[in-house]
């Protein structure tokens, strides 16, 4: 029997609602799938020139996309159903009408800042970000003629004086990769349509928010004001640390364009590596977060009363600066404080002393722990250790990096499954070897 269709009314929760999806989707037939097959084709059999001539003409179109017939399947690159059902629940997740995958979260980034700019444009950015999105910023834009300046988005005059008449994209991560402090979307929203009322109606500013350290579970921007959102499913949504992907979750004026982007650029994701995300990570999305915060608490308080440590930055934490803020943004669907799993702590000392520090202290966790992993990627059931000034934001030069509030002896540690009394056993360990 056909379950009925997709109501909002429903009264089930996102946490139900990312195991089992929608009701029906158009992509694929549920009556006999329980887990949703995965697709391994590249070109799809069309059985006539009409057929194929109109899959052409429906593809991008969001007369089609509206008018709940199955696709027309050509060319994986074009659309597939796999990473179509994927779509569809990443959509619901953040709240957005559309949602269009990309074979990483870079690409996803690329994506969503290709579709919105053109040559001329110009974006304010927040002034700490991942060491690659600062590259594609800083070394890849002004190539196409768009320029990047660079604000500290948590201060009005800032965001003010960095815009101009031709800035077009305002965008940001939320908890900040990787010193997790937080930019109040909704206060943002209201900076930025104060700015639009006095614009043609032509000339719209956009907010793009990287939401991959908090997740659909602890944040939706889209609800607070976002225009776009992008996400990397390699991270916490993937969860598991063994396939590549990213996401674009907005509109559906923006769906075609998306589509026709990744047609064109080629960074699609594959149904082999989408299948999984689909089948295990998102549906365990919301089980693991709830483990990982509790974890993650625990782990920062331990950190935060330890005297080798200077300071300790992490949302749950009532020390956190911006703790207000984030009990009033980083919130569950079912309205619980939802901190996160990302904790950011720096060593005691002056600056050569911290980063000596640091580097042995994780040196030591890499030759000697069992639970703790020196890895650069975050979001994994296994708790990962880094040092970001030296590796994943290295492409920062050193003079903006301290600007920016990334110190030497800074440690990322992205919380996994294992239980806190071993990781925070591993960690005691490594601190009496420092």
């Amino acid at each position: 029997m056909k379950k009925r269709p997709h109501d909002k009314r429903d009264p089930y929760r996102l946490r139900t609602r990312l195991i089992h999806g929608h009701f029906k989707s158009e992509r694929w037939d549920f009556d006999h799938h329980i887990i949703p097959p995965i697709s391994a084709s590249t070109a799809y059999r069309l059985g006539s020139v009409h057929r194929g001539a109109q899959g052409f003409v429906e593809f991008a179109s969001e007369e089609a996309e509206m008018s709940g017939h199955v696709p027309i399947y050509i060319y994986d690159r074009l659309d597939e159903p796999t990473r179509g059902l994927l779509e569809e629940n990443l959509a619901y997740a953040e709240g957005g009408e559309t949602a269009v995958c990309f074979a990483s979260g870079m690409a996803a980034i690329s994506a969503a800042l290709g579709v919105t700019l053109k040559a001329g444009d110009e974006v304010i950015a927040h002034h700490t970000l991942y060491g690659c999105t600062y590259s594609l910023l800083t070394s890849w834009l002004p190539r196409f003629g768009i320029q990047v300046t660079f604000a500290d988005l948590r201060d009005q005059a800032s965001f003010l004086q960095a815009m101009t008449d031709r800035t077009r994209v305002v965008y940001f991560e939320t908890p900040v990769n990787p010193t997790l402090e937080l930019i109040d979307i909704a206060e943002l929203r209201r900076w930025i349509d104060e700015v639009q009322a006095a614009r043609p109606s032509g000339n719209r500013l956009v907010m793009i928010v990287d939401n991959t350290f908090a997740t659909p579970y602890c944040q939706r921007p889209l609800a607070l004001g976002a225009d776009l959102v992008v996400e990397s499913l390699t991270k916490n949504i993937g969860g598991f640390g063994t396939d590549m992907g990213g996401v674009v979750v907005g509109p559906h004026q923006y769906h075609g364009p998306l589509l026709m982007f990744r047609k064109d650029f080629g960074g699609v994701l594959s149904p082999k590596n989408a299948w999984p995300i689909l089948v295990y990570g998102l549906p365990t999305l919301a089980t693991r977060m709830v483990n990982q915060q509790k974890t993650a608490l625990r782990v920062a308080q331990f950190l935060e009363r330890h005297p080798k440590v200077a300071r300790v930055a992490y949302p749950g934490l009532e020390s956190f600066p911006q703790y207000e803020l984030a009990r009033r943004q980083m919130v569950s669907t079912d309205g619980k404080f939802a901190p996160g799993s990302m904790i950011y702590f720096v060593m005691k000392g002056d600056e050569q002393q911290a980063n000596r520090a640091a580097e042995r202290f994780i040196d030591y966790i890499a030759d000697h722990a069992y639970c703790i992993t020196l890895a650069v990627s975050l979001g994994q059931i296994r708790t990962l250790i880094e040092e970001p000034y030296s590796m994943t934001h290295s492409a920062l030069p050193d003079e903006v990096k301290r600007e920016r509030g990334l110190e030497p002896g800074g440690i990322r540690l992205s919380i996994g499954l294992e239980d806190w009394h071993d990781l925070i056993d591993d960690l005691r360990d490594a601190f009496e070897h420092v």
